[in-house]
Parts: C-alpha cells; structure tokens; sequence
C-alpha cells in the first residue's frame, strides 16, 4: 500500500448506558481534537434518514464520526485514539485498501488489542 494511499476509519462512541447527547459530545469532543492535526480529515456521520422535524442534532447520526487519513500517519492517528478513547466502549471501522476491518472495545484493553489489530490491517 503507498503511503499517500487513504485509510478511512469510523468512529462510533456506543456506551448503552449514556444518553444520546452524552454520545453525541463524545464525538464532538473527539472531532474538535481531531480537527487540530492537519493530516486528518474528520467530519460528521449524515443520517440518511432523519426523523421529520429532527432540528437538535442537525441530522448526524448521534456518537458517530469518520476521519480520513493517508497510511504514512495511520499509525499517528491509531495511537492518539488509544489515548483519547481507553475505557469508552467504541466500535471503529476501518476501511484500507478496499478491505474493511471493524473491531469493538469496551475497556483499554481491548481498545488496545484493537488498535493494534487496525494497525496490522493498514500495514498489510
């Protein structure tokens, strides 16, 4: 895989114990750290079918997030996921090279087994 080749993951924050909004900040925390590191193209989730009258949450799908960037800083991106989302429970797609790989963690460590695993997946 070239190194400018793109790998799309999606980020979806999944604690069935937290509210919607609570989900939805949770993203939106992410998003705004994301959006400081110029490799990464992140954005919103569009709900392909949102409710009539849905005005709140501006038609995104709730706790939900795709980032964009190129394989060279993959691993960049991997790594500040692991620090930023241990001990949330998470679902993160990752999309490389016409391949999808989805793994969920719902504690460190497995966000770390899975990261590792997404690391693996880019790499192959």
């Amino acid at each position: 895989m070239t190194p400018n080749a793109a790998v799309k993951l999606t980020i979806a924050f999944n604690d069935p114990d937290a509210e919607p909004e609570e989900l939805d900040e949770q993203a939106k925390r992410l998003m705004a750290e994301l959006d400081e590191m110029d490799e990464v193209e992140v954005d919103r989730v569009v709900d392909p079918n949102p409710p009539e009258g849905n005005k709140a949450l501006g038609g995104f799908l709730v706790g939900l997030l795709t980032a964009e960037v190129n394989v060279a800083n993959a691993q960049k991106l991997m790594g500040f996921l692991g620090d930023r989302l241990g001990g949330k429970p998470i679902e993160l797609s990752v999309e490389a090279n016409g391949k999808k790989l989805t793994v969920k963690a719902h504690s460190r460590e497995e966000l770390e087994v899975a990261i590792k695993a997404a690391q693996d997946f880019v790499a192959a």
